[in-house]
């Protein structure tokens, strides 16, 4: 995945704990070593639809995607999944 520092991707998974889901937008700030030499770990911060910060999860770079011309945002329901 070949996303730049601070773009917006797409979850590939939910992320359990967060209550975020497959296909919520967040914004790519770090990226961090995995600490036994496995897959590289991105962080993300995520947004409500009002621009409010309402988490920082890191996943592995595998569970994120970069946005496509061809995708519409939608809003949801912060909710447990």
């Amino acid at each position: 995945m070949n996303a730049n520092m601070f773009e917006r991707v797409a979850l590939r998974r939910n992320v359990e704990g967060h209550w975020l889901r497959a296909g919520d937008v967040a914004y790519l700030v770090d990226r961090v070593p995995h600490p036994a030499g496995g897959e590289q770990g991105c962080v993300l911060e995520v947004f409500n639809a009002v621009g409010e910060s309402i988490a920082t999860v890191t996943v592995p770079e595998s569970n994120i995607e970069p946005l496509a011309a061809d995708e519409v945002l939608a809003v949801r329901r912060l909710q447990a999944s």
